[in-house]
């Protein structure tokens, strides 16, 4: 069983910088933040529906929008540097400042056995993730 806590307005007017924000845990952690009054910022590469991944950047927007939230959509791909340096320009210039930073995007592979990464594959996709530690 899911317990929402109550709306404390709290988190009105900060903003949460969100990757991975179109599903799972991300996409409810900005959705309750949107209630509660905070700004998201979504990063997302997905823009297209996948068999396994039904929700897009846009559905995000969409839902957190829906709640009252004020949202700037970001389709980005967290492994790269650059994207992400003027993903937290976009950011900063919309909302001023990044009060919660959350990494939530997902490494992992949705291909089958045969196609998922080697070790060291996987590994190299886990060090483009310390881009994010400087935001």
């Amino acid at each position: 069983m899911i317990v929402m806590l109550s709306n404390t307005g709290k988190l009105a007017g900060c903003t949460h910088f969100i990757t991975g924000a179109s599903h799972d845990i991300s996409k409810t952690t900005g959705l309750k933040a949107a209630k509660d009054g905070a700004n998201i910022v979504i990063a997302v590469k997905t823009t297209h529906v996948h068999p396994k991944l039904l929700d897009t950047i846009y559905t995000a927007i969409e839902e957190t929008e829906a709640v009252g939230g004020k949202v700037l959509p970001c389709v980005v791909d967290k492994r790269d540097e650059e994207q992400i340096s003027n993903t937290v320009k976009k950011a900063v210039e919309k909302f001023e400042v990044i009060d919660i930073p959350m990494n939530n995007a997902s490494a992992g592979s949705l291909t089958n056995t045969l196609e998922t990464p080697t070790k060291s594959e996987f590994d190299e996709e886990s060090e483009h993730q310390r881009h994010l530690a400087y935001i």
